[in-house]
């Protein structure tokens, strides 16, 4: 663009008429964008920055600040609902808890062991061991935990921190769920 608007001797009208006539399968910009360039290139020494549509104009005032805090407040909020919340775009929020040192961890539910389950664990073993031919023709496949809440599914789910989060969080699916397991099962001839 600066070479075309230089070589139609700094007019935009011409340089517009020349970019397209040369790149005919480019979008053509309008005469503005060539004046535009040219100055911040004259000003500043740069060529001026690429922003997103979603950036142009929305609250250039909100700091840096509130994002950090609506994590610190709630680790596991997601970064799209700061984002709604406080009317930045995306991105920004990424960018911003970035800056800070700050990464996503994947939550990962770990079972809770109660007194009692190891008895009734031992229980079923023996029951299989029991049944030589029975463990031969059992297939488990994938589990989906279901309970009064919801389906616990953690795909999406991170906790927002600086260094790796240590506590577990600790879950008893077994007082009020509902395990649903896929079996098949195989015949071996």
């Amino acid at each position: 663009m600066i070479y075309v608007y230089g070589f139609c001797d700094c007019n935009s009208v011409l340089a517009v008429a020349e970019y397209q006539q040369q790149f005919p399968n480019r979008r053509i910009p309008n005469r503005r964008v060539f004046t535009g360039v040219y100055q911040a290139l004259r000003d500043t020494g740069r060529l001026p920055g690429v922003r997103t549509a979603a950036e142009r104009g929305v609250n250039e005032g909100v700091n840096e600040e509130g994002i950090v805090r609506m994590i610190h407040r709630s680790p596991r909020t997601s970064t799209r609902r700061i984002s709604r919340r406080l009317r930045v775009p995306h991105t920004r929020v990424w960018r911003t808890l970035h800056a800070e040192g700050m990464y996503p961890y994947h939550v990962q539910l770990v079972q809770h062991l109660r007194l009692d389950d190891f008895a009734e664990r031992l229980n079923f073993c023996k029951w299989l061991n029991g049944s030589r031919q029975l463990h031969r023709y059992i297939m488990f496949t994938d589990e989906a935990q279901f309970n009064r809440d919801g389906v616990n599914n953690t795909q999406n789910s991170h906790v927002w921190g600086d260094e790796i989060p240590t506590p577990m969080l600790k879950a008893t699916f077994n007082n009020v769920s509902v395990s649903v397991c896929g079996l098949q099962f195989l015949t071996i001839s």
